[in-house]
């Protein structure tokens, strides 16, 4: 049941949309950005939902991990970034990468193989990466990022910018040691690094509940005398505040370790039945869908009618349906791209 699972995290409350609103202590975003901010997620949905089809129809090979139910992390991180902060990320990283601003042509075709893809065609579902965007690529190794915004975040102390780099991992991810050594260093080096750890609840199969000693994934910092946030993760704005005032710290010297809870509405990878869950739980945990938060909160403010989403709705579908037909219609990578992208400059 939910009450052993998302509600007993504690973020499973009521939900006021007419009084929900930004904090003091943070910018508050414009009627436009909030209009953003829902086509950006329905997007995210719409892209990943096409993507699971077509890898029904064997379009897509490999893995595939969808982000279905997480979407506020991601528009609630990006909405606080800058354009010129960096974003790495495991293999759940299709919706992040379109929230980084990869355009969702360049996501579906890099999921079909194709070599108009963001990564040539070469990297696939695990592997999105845009150097331009600053979208570090996703890590098919399990934790294998975390080290490697470490390594961002020095790197930008080394050049004297005031950039941050925010590192998205799963929670099973925080058992790993690599997480332990980076929040050591980080903290050490006064990096500015933000690592949000998305708390979904489920390690693959496995509750994260019978692999934690701590309920609170975010007390891990403790131990590094780091800054921590906890927060609802299917709540953009809540979201947002919290990356918001994290990235504050991180251009400052100061990483912070953020526990978005979250839950995800599909399978640990689209081969993954989700047995270990039973129907009601991801049930109740829709009722608390992302995109039903935002668009809540929008209708009560008159930040948009009925008619808007109606054709926002239909206006992105319009887009991602145009987004699977390009990837279709791409070619495939010649076979000499295979010795290309291997080193990086001809000094190497």
């Amino acid at each position: 049941m939910v009450a052993n699972a998302f509600e007993a995290q504690g973020f499973a409350d009521s939900l006021n949309p007419a009084e929900d609103w930004f904090a003091d202590d943070v910018p508050a975003l414009s009627d436009d950005a909030m209009r953003g901010v829902y086509r950006e997620m329905v997007e995210m949905r719409k892209l990943e939902e096409a993507a699971g089809k077509a890898y029904g129809k064997g379009k897509i090979s490999g893995f595939l991990h969808l982000y279905i139910g997480q979407e506020a992390v991601a528009s609630g991180s990006t909405a606080a970034m800058r354009p010129s902060d960096y974003m790495i990320s495991g293999y759940r990283d299709h919706a992040q990468a379109l929230a980084k601003g990869i355009p969702g042509k360049a996501i579906m075709a890099e999921l079909f193989g194709k070599a108009t893809g963001c990564s040539k065609g070469k990297g696939g579902s695990m592997h999105m990466y845009d150097a331009e965007k600053r979208f570090l690529g996703g890590d098919g190794i399990v934790g294998g990022q975390i080290p490697l915004a470490a390594g961002v975040g020095w790197a930008i102390q080394y050049r004297k910018s005031d950039d941050a780099i925010v590192c998205f991992f799963g929670d099973a991810a925080s058992n790993q040691g690599v997480f332990h050594e980076a929040l050591n260093m980080s903290m050490l080096w006064n990096l500015p690094v933000v690592y949000v750890v998305e708390n979904n609840l489920y390690g693959m199969g496995t509750a994260i509940s019978r692999t934690s000693a701590t309920k609170s994934l975010a007390q891990r910092a403790l131990a590094y005398d780091m800054p921590m946030e906890r927060v609802d993760g299917q709540h953009f704005i809540r979201m947002y505040e919290t990356m918001h005032r994290a990235l504050e710290r991180a251009r400052q010297g100061t990483p912070t370790l953020v526990e978005a809870v979250c839950y995800r509405f599909r399978g640990h990878s689209v081969s993954d039945p989700a047995t270990y869950r039973t129907r009601d739980e991801v049930d109740q945990a829709r009722m608390k869908d992302p995109i039903k938060v935002v668009k809540a909160i929008m209708e009560a403010r008159g930040i948009a009618d009925a008619a808007w989403f109606k054709e926002t709705d239909k206006e992105v579908k319009a887009a991602v349906a145009e987004a699977v037909a390009f990837a279709d219609e791409s070619p495939v990578p010649p076979e000499e791209w295979i010795w290309e992208d291997v080193l990086v400059g001809d000094e190497v």
